[in-house]
């Protein structure tokens, strides 16, 4: 059996759906194989399992990061003063059934979630992935739809190019696209999260 990194070739605005080798194009991943393989993988990129397919993409731009890291660094105080759970940033494994792993760019990991080294992340308050050119199509169309058949309350897609979010509920069939203000106000909460996405984007590029 080959490794990821001999088979697989990408460019860094490719993004990849990977079959396993076999004598039959139907023949799907398995759990089990998925692991092995991705630990024995070069780094560099992100791997992630849905339904029987691997996903790859490659290491982000830093602009992507930066999203990431500000907003990290704005939600953190929010859930520690709610105790809404555990904020998380990527790489990090979600179960969120047998045939999906995922890596959301951050994720809020519900109170009592994570009692012991062993434990697996199976439950989700928040995922939010943030689209990058290897990443938009898997952001919006692969992934979106596996966030939602497990209910995971909220998923925000953050665009910087566009300078919106798109903001998933379990069961929304089109999103609700936030271009001024975007806020959340989940349960437990005694006062919503708001964030001004305009004053967001623009001190992101003040950086740059």
């Amino acid at each position: 059996m080959a490794f990821f990194g001999e088979n697989l070739h990408f460019t860094p605005s490719a993004e990849h759906y990977m079959g396993m080798p076999a004598t039959t194009r139907e023949r799907r991943w398995t759990l089990e194989e998925f692991y092995r393989e991705r630990d024995a993988a070069p780094p560099g990129v992100r791997y992630e399992f849905v339904d029987g397919e691997v996903l790859v993409t490659p290491s982000p731009h830093w602009t992507h990061q930066a999203i990431s890291l500000n907003l990290a660094l704005l939600l953190a105080p929010y859930l520690k003063a709610h105790s809404l759970g555990r904020l998380f940033t990527a790489p990090l494994d979600v179960l969120l059934d047998p045939n999906l792993v995922l890596q959301p760019d951050l994720l809020v990991v519900p109170p009592g979630e994570l009692r012991q080294t062993s434990d697996v992340i199976r439950r989700l308050v928040l995922a939010v992935e943030i689209v990058s050119p290897s990443s938009a199509r898997h952001d919006r169309v692969t992934k979106r739809p596996r966030y939602q058949r497990n209910r995971v309350p909220d998923y925000w897609i953050f665009d910087d190019r566009s300078q919106t979010v798109a903001r998933w509920g379990p069961d929304d069939e089109r999103p609700e696209l936030l271009a001024d203000t975007l806020r959340w106000h989940p349960a437990g909460a005694t006062e919503p999260f708001v964030l001004d996405l305009a004053t967001f984007f623009d001190e992101l590029a003040l950086e740059e």
